[in-house]
């Protein structure tokens, strides 16, 4: 199996998805925008996984590489018909890319999260496996506000609409962080536009509170992780 995967701080990687991915004898190729990577040829792919970052899906001008980017997802998901997962702001261009629009979401949503799924998601091939709640990391100010035609929506939180959307027969995007690693928290607390977005919300002490309640429950998130990857991969077959 080999996955292409969009990558747009290096703190925002495939987490867990790709161990479990190179665990099983699957290779990863990672394109780094913000060091300059270029796209490479799409066909050789079985997958696409676009991921986490500070940006929005509206910065052109500070990232004008996101129009290509997004004119990338279009393809691999219209015409080459392959499977897609995007997370956090990889679900935010998916649905932009793909004809939703997005915006702002005040305040952010930044913490361990329930997510509940809806009834559409019972018979999903990705999640409808998945409990009918389960607490998720969130770590997002920026939200799908509208979904383009035709999705499914699949997931929400008390905050956010849409945390999970169906946008293709085999094109997805989940909010929140199903790809969470035992350090992650911290290393995401290094970054400046989180850190103050968490600290603003939540106040003195809030990433030792965030990073407890993460750790209490990375068991349960490892075995979702697995369960949406060991999905994945039976769509991608």
């Amino acid at each position: 199996m080999r996955v292409l995967v969009f990558q747009h701080h290096d703190s925002e990687g495939p987490g867990t998805l790709g161990t479990f991915l190179s665990r099983d004898g699957g290779s990863i190729d990672t394109v780094h925008f913000t060091h300059g990577d270029a796209i490479p040829a799409l066909e050789g792919y079985d997958q696409l996984w676009v991921m986490g970052g500070p940006m929005d899906v509206w910065d052109l001008k500070d990232h004008p590489w996101l129009a290509d980017e997004k004119r990338a997802i279009r393809r691999f998901v219209r015409d080459l018909e392959r499977p897609v997962l995007g997370v956090c702001l990889g679900h935010q261009l998916l649905a932009d890319a793909l004809g939703g629009t997005c915006g702002p979401l005040s305040p952010p949503e930044i913490g361990v999260i329930p997510v509940t799924m809806t009834a559409a998601a019972k018979d999903d091939p990705l999640l409808g496996s998945l409990p009918a709640t389960w607490p998720c990391v969130q770590w997002h100010g920026v939200h799908v506000a509208e979904l383009p035609e035709g999705a499914a929506h699949l997931g929400s939180s008390e905050q956010c609409g849409v945390q999970a959307a169906r946008f293709a027969p085999r094109a997805w995007g989940i909010q929140g962080h199903i790809e969470v690693e035992d350090r992650t928290v911290r290393d995401w607390a290094c970054v400046p536009a989180y850190r103050s977005a968490l600290d603003a919300l939540q106040g003195h002490g809030a990433i030792d509170r965030f990073d407890a309640d993460a750790q209490r429950n990375m068991a349960l998130f490892q075995s979702l992780a697995e369960t949406v990857y060991r999905n994945l991969m039976s769509i991608a077959r």
